[in-house]
């Protein structure tokens, strides 16, 4: 289909639970998409929501499943709310105290953000399976004296073996409870993230797409940002979902399989 809008498009946000692989295991067609891609010339992102993980480590992950992948392909929401303080910060090395693991921790360092447990400019919350009351007091102590309260992400549940186990949206909900402030969200649906991703790729909304499985954050995202969007039906959303919802994506298509003929 030479005509489909979809060819048209310069640059490609994709999400990776649910649209490129399940858990351990590369969805059927991961690998020729991103192939296809890399042969037309097209800018694209791995746009997750997922703070805990390095770029490194994602990168690694693909290429474990056989998709070709490099670290200047991740767009993780460490990354993002690294953006976000940048833009916003009134210092150029503001202090911080976050709750998360590896990816949030590391992404501030590098940044040269200052670690400040007692009074600092910002505290972040993303996923931490390592939670503490300590660290829950800290937070919100410093949130209570005043520091800008920023979540990765409002994903409250989040899918593993056992099932649905909580997300940093949880984590930030407790912390909203005990400090009385709501944080303010940087990862999809809200539109930092894709705004964000788009400056790296340097496209417009006009000229990009968002494919992800999620109703509620990859096609919110795109609604949020001007973004034309495909919901892939292979992960969170279904068909019954979107006749539901009052946000609509661009298109629905069964999976990558079916991505792949539209676009050859």
């Amino acid at each position: 289909m030479p005509d489909h809008w979809l060819h048209q498009c310069k640059g490609f946000l994709i999400d990776l639970d649910g649209t490129v692989y399940r858990g351990k295991q590369a969805l059927p067609q991961a690998r020729e998409f991103v192939e296809w891609l890399q042969q037309t010339g097209k800018r694209y992102l791995f746009v997750t929501n997922n703070s805990a993980p390095l770029p490194e480590e994602l990168t690694d992950r693909l290429c474990q499943m056989g998709i070709p992948a490099a670290s200047e392909h991740i767009f993780t929401s460490s990354q993002a709310t690294v953006m976000y303080i940048k833009e916003h910060a009134a210092t150029e090395n503001p202090s911080y105290y976050a709750i998360g693991e590896k990816g949030l921790h590391t992404a501030l360092q590098t940044a040269g953000f200052i670690y400040e447990e007692d009074n600092p400019d910002y505290v972040i919350v993303g996923i931490d399976r390592e939670i503490t009351y300590k660290k829950l007091m800290i937070a919100s102590l410093a949130i209570q004296k005043g520091a800008v309260f920023l979540g990765t992400n409002a994903d409250k549940r989040v899918p593993a073996e056992r099932g649905l186990v909580p997300g940093a949206g949880a984590l930030n909900a407790a912390l909203a409870t005990a400090s009385g402030v709501n944080p303010v969200w940087v990862g999809k649906p809200e539109a930092w993230m894709l705004d964000y991703s788009m400056r790296k790729m340097g496209t417009l909304p006009k000229e990009t797409v968002m494919i992800g499985d999620n109703l509620d954050t990859d096609v919110q995202a795109g609604a949020n940002t001007g973004v034309r969007t495909v919901l892939l039906l292979t992960g969170y959303s279904k068909r019954e979902d979107v006749e539901r919802s009052t946000v609509k994506p661009t298109a629905v298509i069964n999976d990558l399989t079916e991505l792949l003929q539209i676009l050859s």
